[in-house]
Order: C-alpha cells, then sequence, then structure tokens
C-alpha cells in the first residue's frame, strides 16, 4: 500500500528581516542577523525550505538587577554593574546571536533617568559588543517618547531592533526608525487583531514590512503559554497562507516571564515536591523557550545562562 504524501503546501512565505550593519552597510556590527524567510511551519524541513533559524538574545537591563531573583542574578554579578561588561559576558561565554536591552532605569518608578543616560548606555553597549542589538524602551509611553529619538540617533546606522510601536503609540518610533534606518518591534497585547492592526498602521506610515517583528505579550509555562502558543501559531498560518500583514518574523521574551512564575523560583522548603529551584528556574524557561520555538517564535530573548546553552543545543538538533 502506497503511503500517501501528507506534505502541506502554503501560498505564502514569511518575509526575511535583516538586523545589525556591518561596516560594509554603513554601521559598526561584526555580524548580522537575519530572520524569517520560512516556506513551512517550524522545523518542517521535510515541507522544503524552513527560512532562517532561530536565534537567541541575552535579555539584560541597564540598571542592577534587584527584583531578580538570586539564581538568575548570581551568573552575572559580576558584570551586571556594567551593561558594556555584562553583554560582552553574554556574547564571548555564552555565544548569544544578539543582545537586548531594556531601558529600565528610565522608568518613572524605577529611576526616571532621562535621554542622555539612556543615550550614554545605549553606547557603552554599541562599543562592547559586534553583535546585533535590539534595545526597548522603559514601557511608559510619554517616557518612552521622550527618550527614543535620541537613542535612536545614537545607533544610526546600526540597524537595529526598537521595541515598541503599539495600537497607541507607534508614530514616534515609527518616524525615528523611519530616519535612522532601524527595524521597529510591532507589540500587542495578546490579540491577534490589534497585532494585525499595528502591522497596518506601520505600513500606512510607510515603513517596510521587511523592517517589522511581531511581538505578543509573552505568557510563560503554566501563565498564559497555551494561550500565547495559540496566538503565535495562528499567526504563523495566516502569514503562510498568504496574508502579508502577519508573514512577518515573531520574537517572545522568554526569560523575563518565565522567570516571574511561582513555580519557577519557590523555595525548595515551600514546595519540596517541585525539586530544587537550582534546576526548576532554568527548566521553565528552557520549556517555554522550547514552546515559542514550535509556534513559530524566531528569536528568543532569554536571561538564564543553562537555559541559553540548553536551548541553543536544541535548536541545533532540530535545525540539522
Amino acid at each position: 500500500m502506497p503511503i500517501p504524501d501528507v506534505k502541506e503546501k502554503w501560498t505564502g512565505g514569511i518575509v526575511e528581516v535583516w538586523i545589525g550593519a556591518t561596516s560594509k552597510e554603513g554601521g559598526t556590527r561584526t555580524s548580522t542577523v537575519r530572520i524569517g524567510g520560512q516556506k513551512g511551519l517550524p522545523f518542517h524541513h521535510f515541507e522544503g525550505t524552513n527560512g532562517n533559524k532561530p536565534v537567541i538574545a541575552a535579555h539584560i537591563i541597564d540598571i542592577e538587577p534587584e527584583e531578580w531573583h538570586p539564581l538568575l542574578k548570581e551568573p552575572y554579578r559580576n558584570v551586571y554593574s556594567d551593561v558594556g561588561r555584562w553583554a560582552k559576558y553574554c556574547v564571548d561565554e555564552l555565544k548569544v546571536d544578539m543582545v537586548a536591552m531594556s531601558l529600565v532605569g528610565c522608568h518613572p518608578d524605577m529611576g526616571n533617568k532621562d535621554a542622555d543616560y539612556a543615550v550614554e548606555q545605549v553606547t557603552k553597549l554599541k562599543n562592547a559588543v559586534g553583535v546585533p542589538l535590539i534595545i526597548w524602551g522603559c514601557g511608559n509611553i510619554e517616557k518612552d517618547n521622550a527618550i527614543m529619538p535620541k537613542v535612536s540617533s545614537a545607533l544610526r546606522g546600526e540597524r537595529v531592533l526598537l521595541g515598541s510601536a503599539t495600537q497607541h503609540n507607534y508614530k514616534t518610533i515609527c518616524a525615528v526608525a523611519q530616519a535612522d534606518g532601524h527595524c521597529i518591534i510591532s507589540e500587542a497585547p495578546l490579540d491577534i487583531n490589534i497585532g494585525k492592526q499595528v502591522n497596518i498602521l506601520l505600513s500606512d506610515m510607510e515603513f517596510p514590512l521587511e523592517r517589522i517583528v511581531m511581538f505578543q505579550a509573552t505568557g510563560a509555562l503554566g501563565y498564559g503559554f497555551e494561550y500565547t502558543y495559540s496566538i503565535q501559531e495562528r499567526q504563523r498560518l495566516a502569514g503562510l497562507g498568504g496574508d502579508k500583514l502577519m508573514a512577518i518574523p515573531m520574537l517572545a521574551t522568554v526569560g523575563q516571564e518565565a522567570w516571574k512564575a511561582k513555580e519557577a523560583k519557590a523555595p525548595e522548603n515551600e514546595a519540596p515536591q517541585w525539586g530544587t529551584e537550582k534546576v526548576r528556574g532554568p527548566l521553565w524557561e528552557i520549556i517555554t523557550a522550547v514552546g515559542m520555538l514550535l509556534s513559530g517564535v524566531d528569536i528568543l530573548l532569554m536571561r538564564h545562562p543553562d537555559a541559553i546553552r540548553a536551548v541553543q543545543k536544541y535548536i541545533s538538533k532540530l535545525w540539522q
């Protein structure tokens, strides 16, 4: 009995996004990253080209991570006082593809640092490493509108990925990214319709789709993971099905969300049946990351070194 051909054929494909610019391209990066380009579901190599391999970005912040779990802070204890040293450690020791930095210290509730401070921090980061960069604001709309134009200008020509454009706050970041040659994170609150709407708004401002990366607020394992997965999977299916406004690579803030989960950080004496948090915490991040990969995510923002190394091996195995 012949075996039927169960390969799926798709009418569309995911756009390829290029992040980072070398000296030949007007920047100072020593490497670049290309994501997207898929013409089939994640890791379905038997169906044809699977585009570019997913990448991992180390997700750091501009201030001392006082609120992080001790097990997450510990590996970075000698470097987290300086963003340049922290980033260099992640590149040299963890071999990450990119470095992402959130400007937490600029938030009104976390220090309220000004735009000059933000420029100082991103300049340190740029000078410390040669990999492509992701720069995220502080999450406060008013403050981000004040700091991100100067941050964008300071990184002109580097083709960084700037975060983020939302349906309520997209005009400023779209304008500066367009002027300075950067890419944009298009953000939605776990809503596929809003995700598409933000892309429409950016497109209406003549921002090219091949410089957009989509982000749906990430839910960690046990904390909205299934819903996040389903939204991202639907986005990928829509893109492969021919919807150009959804045929865009995706990003997930894995480390940030995984370490918020009680199951990841609860002390062993509170729940001995769960085992030691030394193993449990990184494992929570690993499982969340693997799920995001299978939903179609192209960039994983990760934190714990053990989790980063484990997921790097996982990607390499699936990419053979």
